[in-house]
């Protein structure tokens, strides 16, 4: 019993920004729980890599590559999963781009790239995937937020601003979409030791600071990402919907 209720299989999962980092290790942690993982991404060639490791015979994985700002490219996408495999069950939206700096060094089509990708695109695809599990009466929407979400610092204003809202929008989906049997959560996490973290995660400097600012004294490892995800796109969270699940060492917790 403890086993199944955190089994996919059967299940269809997409998740983009999965060539690399968190979005990586959340659907290889989906396709261990025996779904079939879609991945999205820019690069083919990413893509592919990252199936590779995944699955050696590329058994349940497949590539998704489209640009998550294109809105073209997403309606195509989604014919391509309604025609391909008739239903999405999991989706998590993962991509996102981070840019340090001060409100008043941005121009305005830097923060419209930003607003594009990183709130802009995951409302147009929770959309389109919340019109697939609508249709077929169930499904669960995962955005992958920040701790930015609840809080900030210095040179970080429009990067939070996108994170808070993606956090609104999560709770705003799961009262729209609940009476459709869709459980709709988000991931906070804190500090990986991502790819894209690596240039912090060789500075000694981050490291003595997390050591005095988290509870667990360390970066998380990227894997560690992979079991909240789990739980929420399986039926052990089935009555959990609109919460936001803080991983992040205890970041959030510690003074």
């Amino acid at each position: 019993m403890t086993q199944s209720i955190f089994s996919l299989a059967n299940k269809i999962a997409l998740v983009t920004g999965a060539s690399k980092g968190l979005g990586f290790e959340v659907a290889r942690g989906f396709w261990g729980a025996g779904a079939t993982v879609l991945l999205n991404g820019r690069s083919q060639e990413r893509l592919e890599t990252a199936m590779s490791k995944i699955s050696s015979s590329g058994e349940r994985v497949a590539a998704l590559p489209f640009d998550v700002s294109d809105d073209q490219a997403i309606h195509a996408a989604f014919d391509h999963i309604e025609t391909t495999y008739g239903r999405l069950d999991i989706f998590v939206n993962n991509v996102g781009i981070r840019d340090r700096r001060s409100l008043q060094e941005f121009d305005d089509d830097e923060i419209d790239q930003m607003w594009r990708v990183n709130l802009r695109a995951p409302m147009l695809l929770a959309k389109k995937a919340s019109k697939l599990m609508i249709e077929q009466g169930n499904g669960r929407i995962i955005n992958m937020t920040s701790i930015a979400g609840f809080i900030s610092n210095a040179n970080d204003t429009v990067y939070t601003t996108m994170k808070g809202g993606l956090t609104a929008l999560t709770r705003g989906l799961a009262a729209d979409l609940g009476e459709h049997n869709i459980n709709v959560n988000g991931i906070a996490p804190g500090y990986f030791a991502t790819e894209t973290n690596q240039y912090m995660v060789e500075k000694q400097f981050t490291w003595d600071w997390l050591k005095q600012r988290t509870s667990l004294k360390r970066w998380g490892n990227p894997e560690e990402i992979v079991g909240t995800a789990v739980y929420l796109a399986s039926p052990a969270s089935s009555y959990v919907t609109g919460q936001i699940l803080v991983v992040d060492g205890g970041y959030l917790a510690h003074w």
